[in-house]
């Protein structure tokens, strides 16, 4: 699967073509807020087939509308998002950015921990990660897998957002941390890495390391359990 990054909106939010190099079948994960991914890729063309969402922010969802516009696929939310996602008409007044409130898309199809949709020959399985938000969830192949804002280069998703559980978030990321480290880490926000290495470096995952005897800094305490 090749994964292609699209740094977009306000809030330089990474958005994401995965394709299928078998059939070239391709999908969108995010959306940014702005039409800035749709102009991107109107001059791709690629063959989209669906749309996938990590969560309900409107950096990740907000242009969901204008996405559908152009291609009318299957668009999948994690289920336990739904009710953030239905803020996305009054979620800039909520951060304080009015002028950001943006329409909610249509989603036809809720998902849950351990779904899987095919993209191509490709089988992409939804992982998910609460905390940054109720839903925030990955999808993921054997080889990479898109994460959302649950985990960053170095960082975390943040947790005092409303709506947001930070001893959701401790236990997404310990469950994260049990997927294979050779997985590439896909972000909303920042570079690429791997789940190995922010294993071994990561300070907000200091309290894995402890609780695995792996050796690295002993990291943040960050929340409850950290």
């Amino acid at each position: 699967m090749r994964v292609e990054c699209f740094t977009v909106g306000a809030f330089a939010v990474n958005t994401y073509l995965l394709t299928d190099e078998d059939t070239g079948q391709s999908a969108i994960v995010d959306t940014g807020e702005s039409r800035q991914l749709v102009d991107q890729l109107l001059a791709r063309q690629p063959d989209v087939r669906m749309i996938l969402l990590t969560h309900g922010h409107l950096d990740h969802a907000g242009a969901l509308p204008l996405l559908q516009a152009e291609w009318d696929v299957p668009t999948y939310m994690p289920r336990a998002e739904r009710p953030l996602f239905e803020t996305l008409p009054i979620q800039g007044t909520m951060f304080g950015m009015p002028h950001l409130n943006r329409s909610c898309g249509r989603i036809d199809h809720w998902v849950d921990d351990g779904f899987s949709v095919a993209l191509g020959e490709t089988t992409l399985r939804f992982f998910a990660t609460p905390g940054h938000t109720p839903g925030q969830g990955c999808w993921h192949d054997d080889h990479d897998i898109l994460v959302g804002d649950t985990l960053f280069a170095g960082s975390i998703g943040r947790t005092d957002f409303p709506m947001s559980d930070p001893a959701l978030a401790v236990e997404s990321l310990r469950r994260l941390l049990t997927l294979p480290g050779h997985l590439r880490v896909h972000s909303g926000h920042g570079p690429m890495t791997t789940l190995e290495r922010e294993l071994q470096t990561n300070p907000f995952l200091g309290y894995i390391r402890r609780e695995r005897g792996l050796p690295g800094p002993p990291g943040l305490r960050w929340a409850p359990g950290t």
